[in-house]
């Protein structure tokens, strides 16, 4: 239940932001950044129909396709984030324009597009629309789902570019690009953690000691073999903070320096000593 409870107050939050971000940014711009809100944008300048009328009517067909076609739970847990977008754009229609320029109005749209996603994608939700489409592309025609959305985004880009300006659909094509890197990084965080692969011949015991021992870290022995010598190879897999990763290098020139040292930045990291897996 507390689970539930956090998923359905995040899905909230999220499509809260997202038409906040909708009202303030995109659609007084006429930013079509694809996804049926983005069709809404476009019928909302040509007939003045509201985005949320838009974004309610033809969710109501593709959940009715989506539940015969791809089954109950696909659409369980897109219904609450697809029912909530709309209520939450009329609800939010008062917020004031910021800005009349396309550039500031297609990047904070999208930050704010990316932050509402991300947190509606991290309570497990969705908010229907093109992500429907998308599957139900996959489901008929065989496409994968990212160029089955891709497609869908598109397409309403390059409507959006005709009926209003090409200009408009450069600046949504930006808005796309933006809030796709929010989503990643409210999904995966922004961790200083590096990954430290070290293959040592002889003193990986040694090496694994201090580790634990120095930097309170836990680390795994994989086991390896050297494609040119064919010779057994100790490996080591930890990982450490951005600040400790110095004092790793330490232990590892001062036991071994022949050691072969592989550093990479790790996107997040769950687990004992870092972040709870939620």
């Amino acid at each position: 239940m507390k689970k539930y409870l956090w998923d359905i107050t995040g899905i909230i939050l999220g499509t809260l932001l997202l038409a906040v971000s909708f009202n303030m940014f995109l659609i007084p711009n006429k930013i079509a950044a694809g996804g049926i809100s983005g069709l809404g944008v476009i019928l909302y300048h040509l007939y003045e129909i509201p985005v949320s009328l838009t974004v309610f009517v033809l969710n109501v067909p593709l959940f009715l396709l989506a539940w015969i076609i791809l089954g109950w739970k696909f659409v369980v847990h897109s219904l609450a984030g697809a029912i909530l977008l709309p209520f939450m754009l009329e609800l939010t229609a008062f917020v004031p324009v910021l800005t009349d320029d396309l550039l500031l109005s297609s990047v904070f749209g999208g930050i704010g597009v990316g932050i509402g996603l991300g947190l509606v994608f991290r309570s497990r939700g969705s908010t229907g629309g093109t992500a429907i489409v998308a599957q139900l592309i996959n489901h008929f025609f065989g496409f994968s789902s990212g160029q089955s959305l891709v497609a869908a985004d598109l397409a309403i880009i390059i409507a959006a570019g005709f009926i209003f300006h090409p200009e408009v659909a450069l600046f949504a094509l930006l808005s796309i690009f933006v809030s796709s890197k929010v989503i990643d990084f409210v999904q995966e965080g922004y961790s200083f953690s590096k990954a430290a692969i070290i293959i040592s011949d002889k003193k990986g015991d040694v090496i694994s000691e201090k580790i634990l021992s120095e930097l309170g870290r836990g680390a795994t022995f994989l086991e390896g073999r050297g494609a040119y010598s064919g010779k057994h190879k100790g490996i080591i897999l930890c990982v450490v903070s951005q600040s400790e990763v110095t004092h790793l290098k330490n232990i590892v020139k001062e036991i071994d320096p022949t050691a072969f040292v592989i550093m990479s930045n790790v996107g997040e990291v769950l687990g004992e000593g870092f972040s709870r897996i939620q």
